[in-house]
């Protein structure tokens, strides 16, 4: 998606007659949404800039411009594109990361990270050409159109209000494996930027670049649990950007500090779905691991494990050492102190305080993780606990950090990897289900493609045809059925049946259930699909979850005898009904928030509550 889009000769119109600010504002407005003062006032003053680097004949008044586009499948845009053919005829887009930096700091032990003002502070983030280098690997990974067009990426990064010096720390030789490839450009080098220009676009395309780019084939992003055997052999499978970057080098540099001082380090990171928690995760475990210290990979939860087993089954390795390398949470009850020297919790909000089958071992999931490893990072998201048993918070983390004498870190991701990278979707989502209010009540970008559809006949044909593709996309349910004990393993027994549809919960096989051949023939639960993502999900919501014409319900009494999740519910409701209330409010939503947030490309509704129905197609604008 491009916010603003001209040639070069339209928006050197636009910005001499002072209209270019206003020009951008509206499109964002309607694409986007409404936009903060800096960010306003950033673009009245890069576009001045610019406007002067690109006042040359000799760059084509009919090359394309581009404003803030949208890199696919995140959230990310990109502040600045010329696009054009270079001396030969071939096609060149010139990507300039634009930024008002008047001031940086160089920081040691971190691989592509500086400090600067942001947001009032010194914060560190990642340097200038590391990030636009990273946007245009994003672009050439999953533009097919660009891969297939052999169209030339060429990224710099133009700080107009820095003042470059001889020995500058963003110029510095540790910088130099992402500034040879993308140049670094001051307040004095706007000839310099201006011939870097000419080099790549001597002709122009009439934006015809752009339009292919735009409207070009987006590649499928690919999903961690087809990348680990890849990843565990020490290839880059994914590039990381911006806040995941910073997590990631914060990690390494905590797990290589307490490698050699045996010192207790935690770090916590925070993030919504499909932020890429678990990608930084592994990377991180494979790094660890190549550093020679001893590292594991903890969920609580047995799918997303299961999982990864399957895929790297048959492979070089063994299934003893992969069940060492990735661990239920459940494992440290009897370990000693800094056994191992990095520990990585994955769905760390899903930790509990007792271990065992009976809940009956250990004292502590929290305490006993951070006890048995140097250096421990926990990753988590407050609004995917599901479970009356879910302890892990950010408060129990840093009480428990703090009887360890533990040196803590917190960072929060926000980049949006899946959702088709609508921040928008999984905001207004937020909204609409009254977890918390957003900017986002009255919709958002459609680029995700999500429907409330009028039966769940249609929302099954839906899923079936898109399963078609890769065998990909799932249908899931609120856990409002009870799963018939006497159908465990027997497709027949239908155990969700609403009007004339009818189809059995996931079988025995809810291990492998995501990645099954034929599973797309059951449903599966909250259980069988947390952490781990889809193309397209489709999502029964039952009536646990309903709309008095007001505001959402939720009903713990609709849920089905054999969810465990909210065993125990009904007796706190008797000691205490206001908190039980609460907490089960709390449970369902973030249990419909998870499901609904799994699919990459897509996600399709059907409410049996036909006013909740009613009330999403409202506020999906239907």
């Amino acid at each position: 998606m491009i916010v603003y889009e001209a040639t070069k000769a339209e928006f050197i119109d636009s910005v001499f007659s002072g209209s270019i600010t206003d020009e951008i504002y509206e499109i964002y407005q309607q694409k986007i949404g409404k936009s903060g003062k800096s960010q306003i006032m950033s673009w009245e003053n890069s576009m001045q800039y610019m406007y002067r680097v690109l006042e040359d004949p000799e760059i084509p008044d009919d090359s394309g411009v581009a404003i803030e586009f949208t890199i696919p499948t995140t959230s990310k845009r990109i502040d600045f594109i010329l696009t054009g053919l270079n001396q030969f005829h071939e096609d060149s887009v010139v990507i300039i990361e634009l930024k008002q930096w008047m001031e940086a700091q160089k920081v040691e032990g971190k691989d592509g990270v500086v400090k600067t003002i942001l947001g009032g502070g010194l914060r560190e983030t990642t340097h200038p050409s590391y990030q636009v280098w990273s946007y245009a690997s994003l672009i050439k990974n999953f533009n097919q159109t660009v891969d297939e067009d052999e169209i030339g990426l060429y990224p710099c990064a133009y700080l107009h209000n820095y003042d470059f010096t001889d020995a500058d720390d963003l110029s510095d030789e540790i910088y130099k494996p992402y500034y040879d490839k993308a140049p670094l450009y001051g307040k004095r080098d706007a000839l310099k930027l201006r011939n870097f220009i000419k080099k790549y676009i001597r002709h122009g395309d009439n934006s015809d670049i752009l339009y292919r780019i735009d409207n070009g084939k987006i590649r499928p992003s690919r999903k961690l649990q087809d990348s680990l055997s890849s990843m565990l052999e020490g290839n880059k499978e994914f590039v990381m950007i911006d806040e995941q970057k910073i997590a990631y080098e914060m990690a390494i540099k905590m797990a290589r500090e307490s490698y050699l001082d045996d010192k207790k380090r935690v770090l916590i990171i925070e993030g919504g779905p499909g932020t890429g928690k678990s990608v930084v995760a592994i990377n991180l475990l494979v790094d660890i691991i190549a550093d020679d210290m001893l590292s594991l990979y903890v969920t609580k939860n047995s799918a997303p494990r299961n999982v990864f087993f399957e895929k790297l089954r048959g492979d070089k390795y063994s299934l003893s050492y992969l069940k060492n390398l990735f661990k239920g949470s459940g494992s440290f009850t009897k370990s000693k102190s800094n056994e191992f020297d990095a520990i990585i919790v994955d769905e760390a909000h899903r930790l509990n305080e007792k271990s065992g089958l009976f809940g009956n071992l250990g004292e502590n999931q929290v305490k006993e993780i951070m006890n048995a490893s140097k250096f421990s990072a926990f990753f988590i998201d407050k609004h995917q606990k599901i479970s009356l048993k879910d302890y892990g918070s950010v408060e129990a983390i840093r009480k428990f950090a703090q009887e360890f004498d533990a040196e803590v870190e917190q960072i929060k991701l926000t980049s949006q990897f899946r959702c088709n990278g609508s921040d928008g979707y999984l905001s207004w989502l937020n909204n609409v289900l009254e977890i918390e209010e957003t900017a986002n009540f009255d919709g958002f970008d459609f680029d995700y493609d999500f429907r409330v559809v009028d039966s769940p006949n249609e929302l099954k044909n839906l899923i079936f045809e898109k399963n078609k593709e890769n065998n990909n996309a799932r249908l899931l349910a609120g856990y409002c059925w009870n799963w018939i004990k006497e159908g465990k393993n027997n497709s027949d027994v239908h155990d969700i049946e609403i009007d004339d549809f009818s189809m059995s919960w996931n079988l025995g096989n809810s291990d492998t259930w995501a990645i099954d051949d034929n599973s797309v023939n059951e449903v599966g639960c909250i259980h069988t699909s947390q952490g781990l993502e889809f193309d397209y999900v489709g999502v029964i919501i039952g009536n646990d979850m309903r709309f008095d014409g007001e505001h959402i319900i939720t009903d713990f009494n609709q849920r089905a005898k054999t969810d465990k999740s909210l065993f125990g519910i009904k007796k706190k409701h008797k000691e205490n009904p206001d908190e039980a209330l609460k907490v089960a409010d709390e449970i369902i939503k973030n249990t419909y928030r998870t499901l609904m947030t799994r699919g990459m490309k897509g996600c399709y509704i059907y409410c049996e509550d036909m006013l909740l129905q009613a009330y999403f197609k409202e506020r999906f604008g239907n």
